[in-house]
């Protein structure tokens, strides 16, 4: 008699099969972990240093000093007086609610986490704009970073380095960099063709056109990947506090374990409030560098 009940049942794969499937990946994994997680551990340290060195710096200036350098930034970039006033006013409270130390660690692991991701990012979004080759083969990795839960992230990195600062940021750069890389790539390929033609018409090499040229004109588009590396590392701070990045992370995290509502709401609201600093100060750099490109004037 035929079997016909895979008419009415999903055919799966034996138990037993998969079980040994699971056991082998997962006894390759423990065996490079054991083999290069120290290797790692070292080639990491330099960042590690950096990190607790630019944390400390945030941490041991005084309070007054980091508003009045942190407001005449958001100036300098905005050339807003009201953005400046509105940094002097989100830090007073956050500092006032005795979440500045928190705030500090917060800001020094996105600050290095987006430097870091800008620093792999754009060079990546400049090969996907030069060689189709390149994006076919990166943009599929692109979608499933951007697609993977953000929890996945920490399974492999928690194994491989176990706690800490580098497993935090390794994992808030992974979850935080495809917005940049995509739209350098979508910026530069955006460029208008005529005035390549031009460019070339008048000697100019293919790394001349690129820093002359492509870069420049593609800035608006590649600041707003950056402010969504920023906004999407933000939103990887509660969940990177679980594997022992300190911050406003933290805090969170304890709320929900013990339900404690306001000390939740309370560092949340200092998170979004970080976020939307951010997000004006780089949206008005972007919008200033282009006007400035268009020959406008930002007002």
């Amino acid at each position: 008699m035929i079997d016909d009940s895979w008419l009415t049942e999903f055919p799966e794969m034996e138990r037993a099969d998969l079980l040994a499937i699971r056991k082998t990946l997962d006894r390759a994994y423990r065996e490079f972990s054991r083999n290069y997680g120290e290797a790692l551990e070292v080639f990491f340290d330099p960042l590690l240093s950096f990190l607790i060195w630019f944390e400390r710096l945030l941490l041991n200036t005084p309070w007054w000093i980091m508003i009045i350098m942190l407001s005449a930034i958001s100036y300098l970039v905005s050339r807003s007086w009201k953005l400046a006033g509105s940094v002097i006013f989100v830090f007073s409270v956050i500092g006032y609610f005795g979440m500045w130390e928190d705030t500090m660690r917060t800001m020094s692991i996105i600050l290095v986490c987006t430097m870091v991701a800008i620093g792999l990012g754009i060079p990546l979004g400049i090969a996907m704009a030069r060689s189709n080759r390149v994006q076919s083969t990166i943009i599929p990795l692109l979608d499933i970073m951007q697609t993977m839960p953000a929890f996945v992230y920490l399974i492999p990195i928690v194994m491989l380095l176990g706690i800490g600062k580098i497993p935090g940021v390794i994992a808030v750069v992974t979850y935080a960099i495809p917005p940049v890389i995509r739209l350098t790539n979508l910026g530069i390929r955006l460029v208008n063709k005529e005035v390549l033609e031009a460019a070339t018409a008048y000697g100019a090499s293919s790394s001349q056109r690129l820093f002359s040229v492509q870069l420049p004109l593609a800035m608006p588009t590649i600041m707003a990947g950056i402010n969504q590396t920023i906004m999407m590392a933000l939103a990887m701070v509660v969940i990177a506090s679980m594997i022992g990045v300190k911050g406003l992370g933290q805090p969170v995290l304890k709320s929900i374990t013990n339900q404690y509502f306001t000390l939740g709401l309370i560092n949340g609201l200092a998170i979004v409030a970080l976020a939307i600093i951010f997000d004006r100060v780089s949206q008005s750099y972007a919008k200033r560098t282009q006007q400035h490109l268009s020959g406008g004037r930002y007002e």
